[in-house]
């Protein structure tokens, strides 16, 4: 299964994987770097039977990870549709953090920060939780770990804070910028989780991800200067 030709129609793209729809409501999420995919699928099958909402996984061979197809949009995609909604993708990203740092984290998952012990997934942005006739589900578990959950909120806020955004007119991006700045606000005002003591340590760790850009860093370095 691993490599070889497109082994579908491809139907998303992301800064590190593709993923192709295999039919009968399975997808094939492929990295395009040297990766083993099956932590990432042992992490979501235990994710799942402590009722997180999570995709159900099938199969995982090396950098392919074969799963069941999410129907429905991420909040990010909601948001450039729907931008009256910002304040309330914000709460709903808040509200998926609490969720998942409420589950007990599993010994054989890595611990980037020493201590702490829920589980966190270090990628938890509006375009990584899809809206769902079932409710929110979140997507991406690649970088999944275990540590103290004011660790993922801070990245989270670092992530939507210094990503670039793509491909935007100057009056469109200046729109989005401000989109972003509410959900941000709407999200870090109604987590449970305080993150400003692990703001240095994520934007540290962000910095030398082999997926963030040159502009990326430059911002993420400001944040390290900037922090006591």
């Amino acid at each position: 299964m691993t490599g070889g030709n497109p082994p579908g129609r491809l139907i998303g793209a992301g800064r590190a994987a593709d993923v192709y729809d295999l039919g009968s409501g399975r997808v094939l999420r492929r990295y395009r770097i040297s990766a083993n995919a099956e932590p990432e699928a042992r992490l979501m099958r235990y994710l799942r039977e402590a009722g997180l909402g999570v995709p159900e996984v099938f199969d995982a061979d090396g950098t392919d990870l074969v799963m069941a197809r999410i129907d429905g949009a991420d909040l990010l995609s909601d948001l450039s549709r729907r931008p009256w909604r910002a304040a309330r993708h914000g709460v709903t990203l808040a509200r998926m953090h609490d969720q998942l740092h409420e589950i007990q984290a599993p010994s054989w998952l890595k611990r980037p920060f020493g201590d702490g012990d829920r589980v966190l997934h270090l990628d938890l942005h509006p375009g990584n939780v899809m809206m769902t006739a079932g409710g929110p589900m979140i997507i991406d578990w690649s970088n999944g770990a275990a540590g103290p959950p004011g660790a993922d909120v801070a990245m989270a806020s670092v992530i939507m804070s210094t990503s670039e955004i793509d491909d935007l007119p100057m009056p469109v991006r200046l729109i989005a910028e401000r989109l972003r700045r509410r959900v941000i606000k709407q999200f870090e005002s109604r987590v449970s989780h305080d993150f400003r003591p692990y703001l240095t340590t994520v934007a540290k760790l962000r910095m030398v991800d082999r997926n963030v850009r040159p502009a990326e860093v430059i911002v993420l370095q400001q944040i390290v200067d900037r922090q006591p």
